[in-house]
């Protein structure tokens, strides 16, 4: 299985939370990083939203269709977002080919980050606008997780 978990872009401040929209570095973060994972994620990618608006905003530069998922919003968890998308068994017998992308908040984004790589939640930072790319996979009858890539938003123009 694929996990990409996506931070919304840069938001402007203020309240309430969830009506937070964009700024307009926000939208062209959510642009560069859309082109990339158009280029790059796999084609059947499942997409999981949080309900904030300024996640919203961030799926839509995509295109692509996604289902808005209350597991996922600002006050989420670990636990929540994995059952969310099913990590790591989504798909069950076909898992090796499911791909989820979530598009979320901190610290829920960074702490999956961490337990998926070192085994124990933990506050690590994801940068807005970051795309964080695991796999899970199965060898010599271990099961592991592989980070396969982090883009920061300011570095997808320097990959075009």
């Amino acid at each position: 299985m694929e996990l990409l978990l996506w931070r919304h872009a840069e938001a402007v401040e203020g309240t309430p939370d969830l009506k937070r929209k964009l700024t307009v570095r926000g939208e062209k973060q959510a642009r560069q990083m859309a082109e990339w994972l158009g280029k790059h994620a796999p084609k059947k990618l499942r997409i999981l939203v949080s309900p904030a608006l300024r996640c919203q905003q961030t799926a839509q530069a995509l295109g692509l269709p996604f289902e808005t998922d209350k597991r996922l919003g600002c006050e989420s968890n670990v636990p929540e977002l994995l059952a969310a998308t099913g990590w790591p068994n989504w798909g069950a017998e076909s898992a090796a080919s499911g791909a989820v992308l979530v598009v979320g908040h901190q610290p829920t984004l960074g702490q999956t980050a961490a337990l998926l790589l070192s085994g124990t939640e933990s506050d690590w930072s994801i940068k807005k606008g970051a795309v964080w790319w695991f796999s899970n996979r199965t060898r010599q009858g271990e099961t592991q997780n592989v980070l396969r890539a982090v883009i920061p938003p300011d570095f997808v123009r320097q990959l075009a």
